[in-house]
């Protein structure tokens, strides 16, 4: 698991903001991973999705505050959270401002249907090449169509990890886009679901208040968050007997050199 660490993007948000805007504008692609807990627990027990994470294609930006504390237990500094919700946000954002064509692909068809009416509403002139909800259709037709299309962004809701295993099928073949599974974000974002509010934004409490609004998480939460802390735990116990056992050889061999 440590290679997931040493791969976290460990730049400030407004710093990959920035990155991401240049590489829209040039139409360099990108394939984005938001990593929290979960994800790097399915990353350690998922054969196709841990050689997905090592590829030196897959950009992995730590979302969760336990990827940002965990990073920083093992001496990986990590300046801050870039969350899926805020990312895709900017990304709605830059389109717009760019003039470049977007997809959105998953979620229930009413969800996607509330969602794509409030951006025509806030982002006027954004341009959405086309969408598809999560629960119809064949997925292999739909990303070659989005591909197709010439989109520039394109925005995946299937779920950790198919969202990124289809995304890894087709993103050689992109000649541009900026191409990131997003999970629950179009629900968020539609406003069928309440983000946490500001004080649990801020106190890097998100967690625990969707396990609050949702109690049915908490087996979720601890199948990831907690064998992930379990996991961490691990390595750096591991790390520290390794580093005593360093010292102990060094000392028998400065004893050895002195007789």
């Amino acid at each position: 698991m440590r290679e997931y660490f040493k791969k976290l993007y460990r730049g400030s948000r407004q710093q990959f903001f920035h990155q991401v805007s240049d590489n829209l504008e040039q139409e360099e692609k990108m394939f984005i991973v938001t990593a929290n807990p979960e994800t790097l627990m399915i990353g350690y027990e998922n054969a196709d999705f841990h050689t997905l994470l090592k590829k030196p294609s897959t950009i992995i930006v730590p979302d969760g505050i336990g990827v940002v504390k965990a990073a920083n237990t093992l001496g990986i500094p990590i300046k801050e959270r870039i969350t899926g919700v805020e990312l895709v946000t900017f990304l709605f954002e830059e389109a717009e401002r760019l003039h470049k064509k977007i997809f959105l692909y998953g979620a229930q068809e009413n969800v996607l249907q509330a969602m794509v009416k409030k951006l025509e509403k806030n982002y006027p002139h954004l341009v959405i090449s086309g969408y598809h909800d999560g629960y119809s259709g064949d997925s292999q037709q739909i990303m070659a169509s989005a591909i197709a299309q010439g989109a520039d962004i394109i925005l995946v809701a299937l779920g950790i990890p198919r969202q990124e295993l289809l995304i890894d099928q087709y993103f050689s073949d992109a000649s541009k886009g900026i191409f990131i599974g997003v999970g629950g974000s179009f629900d968020v974002i539609s406003g069928m679901k309440k983000r946490a509010p500001d004080f649990f934004i801020e106190h890097n409490l998100e967690w625990f208040y969707r396990i609050f609004r949702e109690p049915k998480r908490i087996k979720r939460f601890y199948k990831s968050n907690i064998r992930f802390m379990w996991k961490i735990h691990q390595m750096k116990t591991g790390e520290s007997l390794n580093e005593q056992h360093t010292q102990s050889d060094d000392h028998l061999r400065d004893k050895a050199g002195n007789h």
